[in-house]
């Protein structure tokens, strides 16, 4: 397998976690990595994240960084669309920050097994 394949190997897994974040709920880069067995990995989630604009149904809005920030805000299309999305699913933002992220927030390794 060359490098290329593994990374849409790994790009397809993260897809498949990210997919499962249900509304109205976030979690983070490094929580998708650390699920997938590759807990330095949260930047490589955070290369997932970008390149899935142009793919359906993969809610990247709903993945921020460890504590609550919009970090990924400036990969969507629009000014603010990250904020926008979060705020249609009922979740406050405020200063490109999550409120009340540890309430809200989501963990693949507790949450899918």
């Amino acid at each position: 397998m060359n490098e290329n394949s593994e990374k849409l190997d790994f790009f397809s897994k993260v897809y498949s976690v990210v997919c499962k974040i249900p509304y109205g709920r976030v979690t983070t880069y490094g929580s998708i990595a650390n699920f997938l067995g590759a807990k330095n990995s949260a930047r490589v989630v955070g290369w997932a994240m970008n390149a899935s604009h142009d793919k359906e149904n993969i809610p990247a809005h709903r993945v921020v960084n460890r504590i609550g920030l919009l970090s990924g805000k400036n990969h969507f299309f629009g000014i603010n669309l990250m904020e926008q999305l979060l705020k249609s699913e009922g979740i406050d933002v405020k200063n490109n920050q999550v409120v009340n992220f540890k309430i809200i927030f989501w963990d693949p390794s507790i949450e899918l097994q």
